[in-house]
């Protein structure tokens, strides 16, 4: 049986929530958009492609960074309206230079920084 993204479903807007997390860790790295074009260019490329709704464009993850996610495997939650992407992360995950954008916990009411940037270079 062939997957077709048309099956899931979407916000009004016509995204689907993906959650991006490291296959060989199991650590959690990011959240991000997609649409039904978006999850079709992941599927046909194994490098997986977002959709910026601040831009109202595709987002290659790591395209302009270098900072790639090569897609392991695709999953879909029970409702069909959530994705969790299995990938193997080249560099952070994050735009602030950390491995996982949850880096911050709330630990007694207060908001905790758990993780701090990579090392460049």
């Amino acid at each position: 049986m062939s997957f077709d993204p048309a099956t899931l479903v979407y916000d009004a807007n016509g995204l689907i929530p993906c959650i991006a997390q490291e296959e060989a860790t199991g650590e959690v790295l990011m959240m991000a958009w997609m649409n039904a074009e978006s999850v079709a260019r992941t599927l046909e490329t194994g490098r997986v492609t977002y959709w910026s709704r601040s831009r109202q464009s595709f987002w290659v993850k790591g395209e302009s960074s270098g900072h790639l996610q090569e897609l392991v495997e695709l999953r879909v939650d029970c409702d069909s309206d959530c994705l969790l992407a299995l990938v193997r992360q080249t560099g952070p995950a994050c735009h602030t230079n950390r491995r996982s954008c949850f880096y911050t916990a709330v630990r007694n009411g207060e908001e905790v920084e758990i993780m701090a940037p990579m090392a460049e270079g």
